[in-house]
């Protein structure tokens, strides 16, 4: 390679990052707001129902969140079908909008003491709101940065969608550990909890002027010239296999997810005993580790493949998952939890890292953002946004141990998924 083509070589990889970098703080945010909620739920939950134990306002914020779930695949229609038709940097720039009010609403509704009915009335309202923002959000991050990666790379780089959703959620349990470091908890419950969504809100304000630098991508470009059909479902029933796969390839990973990430810190508290600060520092340095997880098994499937970290996720999830929670359930120990959360953590990168390259190389580009976008939000909003609520009424229901099975389950069908796909990575239509 000559001098010149180096250059040209490093000022592309450069203009690469920097495009990756801006989407990715965007992702940050839409992914901190979304979370702020269930770090927060312990604290307002009573703000916003009626009074009873806590299990039961839990068992409410928990249904809350997955209603939020149940827009996200109006979300993925509307802004992957707007990012397919006007490109993905406009619809990157409207989800974050549409996340910042949402953020807001919840900060300054008052609670059922004050309006009554209004109060829960509201908080639906905004996750609904949030739940089609972070719906368009996923479809459409997701093909952004499978879209700028550098050929070869792509599994590294777009990996960095789950180390920016996992950063969204750093940042919320930082935020939650700061306050809780300076506020008494009776002042958590009052008015603290309002703090890390005006944060959001303020923030998303923020990402809307950063994205306004970013590239589009040439593969949008490209299909815009091409005068193929873009972004209808019209389009996409063009390609049944590839959506039902798409489900396959979500469910178990889903689940999972949610169960290791947003359920386990209430599980700590509500079950093994463990007190909310302690709980909140085992999550946070957690998860600080699987996010720096993402990217090294990223770089990995470009060298060895996508299918073999699937299987490992579904062979060790099936395999694993009751094991680790009954033994987390009982366990008080904080460096001992902490092990058991890390373990399952590792088990689920396998997925998290290279979901969003995977399910972006079997569309074309015409209709990528709909495809990846639609199929996995109807997913995650039927099995990952319930994770949480199914796992709390079945504690209520005295069947705790139920959920364990039920998340063994869902990966397992999974697993029987990644034994029959192809290699996604060799016959990628990325380059077509």
């Amino acid at each position: 390679m000559t001098t010149a083509n180096r250059d040209v070589a490093v000022r592309s990889e450069r203009r690469v990052i920097g495009n990756v970098v801006r989407g990715s703080i965007g992702n940050l945010i839409e992914w901190y707001d979304w979370y702020a909620y269930t770090a927060f739920s312990v604290y307002f939950a009573a703000t916003f129902f009626p009074k009873g134990d806590s299990t039961a306002q839990l068992l409410n914020t928990a249904a809350v969140f997955a209603v939020g779930f149940l827009m996200r695949p109006l979300g993925g229609w509307m802004l992957g079908r707007y990012a397919d038709r006007f490109g993905r940097r406009a619809a990157l720039t409207l989800s974050v909008a549409l996340m910042a009010f949402g953020s807001l609403v919840i900060a300054l509704t008052p609670g059922y003491d004050s309006i009554g009915l209004a109060a829960p009335l509201l908080l639906v309202a905004a996750r609904l709101l949030q739940g089609i923002s972070v719906g368009g959000e996923y479809a459409t991050s997701a093909t952004y940065l499978s879209e700028v990666a550098t050929e070869g790379k792509r599994g590294y780089y777009s990996s960095f969608q789950y180390v920016t959703l996992v950063s969204g959620q750093l940042v919320a349990l930082g935020v939650q550990i700061v306050l809780q470091q300076f506020l008494a908890e009776e002042q958590m419950d009052a008015w603290g909890w309002r703090i890390p969504f005006v944060i959001g809100a303020v923030g998303a304000l923020v990402v809307l002027w950063l994205r306004r630098g970013m590239d589009e991508t040439e593969s949008y470009k490209a299909a815009s010239e091409s005068g193929a059909e873009q972004g209808t479902i019209k389009a996409l029933l063009q390609y049944p296999k590839e959506c039902l796969l798409v489900v396959g390839l979500t469910l178990g990973g889903t689940v999972a997810f949610y169960t290791y990430t947003t359920y386990l810190q209430k599980y700590m508290v509500n079950t093994g005993g463990i007190d909310k600060p302690t709980a909140a520092w085992i999550n946070f340095v957690a998860l600080l580790v699987f996010m720096f997880l993402q990217p090294l098994a990223g770089a990995l499937s470009d060298r060895i493949g996508r299918r073999k970290l699937l299987l490992f996720f579904g062979v060790t999830g099936t395999l694993l998952t009751v094991p680790l929670m009954t033994v987390l359930g009982g366990t008080q120990n904080p460096i001992a939890a902490f092990l058991l959360m890390m373990g399952g953590l590792i088990i689920v990168s396998g997925y998290t890292s290279i979901n969003a390259i995977v399910k972006a190389e079997l569309f074309p580009s015409n209709i990528r953002a709909l495809g990846v976008g639609l199929p996995y939000a109807l997913t995650v909003a039927i099995f990952g946004g319930t994770s949480e609520y199914v796992a709390l009424w079945l504690k209520q229901a005295g069947l705790e141990s139920v959920f364990f099975y039920y998340v063994s389950g869902c990966v397992l069908i999974s697993l029987l998924v990644y034994l029959t796909m192809r290699e996604t990575s060799k016959d990628s239509r990325m380059r077509k």
